[in-house]
């Protein structure tokens, strides 16, 4: 049996998080069109009679403007050490820039086993591959490159066996029910995170936190779950709660549905917006 860790790098926007998604058959990690919506390591494991593998999906490579995003550049560059493989997820729509390849030059360095996941293949020309995977390796990233598209299941079978051959032999590091290390709290957060990140415009969702102050799952079959929708300025959070509320009545209905289908049951959610200038 092969079993072992694989980081998830690349820069913000890749396609990261939808790709682990894709790869472990769960929703694991949130996913919006905006930079920075993965903001911790989360795992992602995909079990299997012959391997485990265990993503740990990172925040997006980003130019650090805050102590929030200097620690989640931290959370990747640490993550990045200590791990068996490493898939550098690369967004082929984009193109191939220098800061791609220097990107990529470094992680290799690491010796640590890495393949490149070259996403967004559905949405761009199809010459366009070979022809990038030619000057990846003429600039000497010499490890090989997927393609790939999430979004369509193309190319993931391969991709996947081309991570377990990279691991190790050995014994699975978690039992076979569990798909993910992170809690239900912790996720419940993160639903309501990403449906702030997908409801709201500009800057906004960057200047949000999500606190999960109760969660309780009561008898009847339904769970009661109360959060804090942290926001850094007045006029933020009065974007946020809309007139006379309507915003943030449509945000948490759009959240309550996706929390219902990750519990497995009905949910009665209450949240507040708070001002907290400096929180990042």
């Amino acid at each position: 049996m092969r079993s072992g860790t694989v980081a998830v790098i690349g820069k913000a926007n890749a396609g990261k998080s939808t790709l682990v998604n894709v790869l472990v058959g769960e929703k694991i990690a949130i996913v919006s069109p905006k930079p920075q919506t993965t903001r911790d390591a989360v795992m992602g494991i995909l079990t299997t009679e012959n391997y485990q593998l265990v993503f740990v999906d990172t925040p997006g490579i980003y130019k650090s403007k805050t102590y929030l995003t200097d620690v989640m550049m931290k959370t990747t560059e640490t993550t990045a050490k200590g791990v068996d493989a490493i898939m550098f997820v690369h967004d082929g729509h984009a193109g191939v820039s220098e800061s791609d390849i220097e990107l990529m030059k470094k992680y290799l360095s690491l010796n640590i086993p890495m393949i490149i996941a070259y996403t967004k293949t559905d949405i761009m020309p199809k010459e366009k591959i070979p022809e990038d995977a030619k000057i990846l390796y003429e600039a000497g990233v010499t490890c090989d490159v997927y393609p790939v598209s999430a979004r369509k299941g193309r190319g993931i079978e391969k991709l996947r066996r081309a991570i377990v051959a990279a691991l190790p032999e050995g014994e699975p590091l978690f039992p076979e029910d569990v798909v993910s290390d992170k809690s239900e709290r912790f996720m419940l957060g993160e639903i309501m995170r990403e449906k702030i990140l997908l409801k709201y415009e500009k800057e906004i969702p960057h200047g949000i936190a999500v606190l999960v102050t109760k969660f309780e799952r009561g008898g009847g079959g339904v769970a009661e779950v109360s959060l804090d929708i942290i926001c850094e300025k007045p006029n933020h959070k009065a974007i946020l709660i809309g007139r006379q509320g309507a915003a943030l009545k449509e945000v948490l209905s759009f959240a309550r549905r996706d929390m219902e289908k990750f519990l497995g049951c009905k949910v009665f959610l209450t949240g507040y917006v708070k001002v907290k200038e400096g929180w990042r």
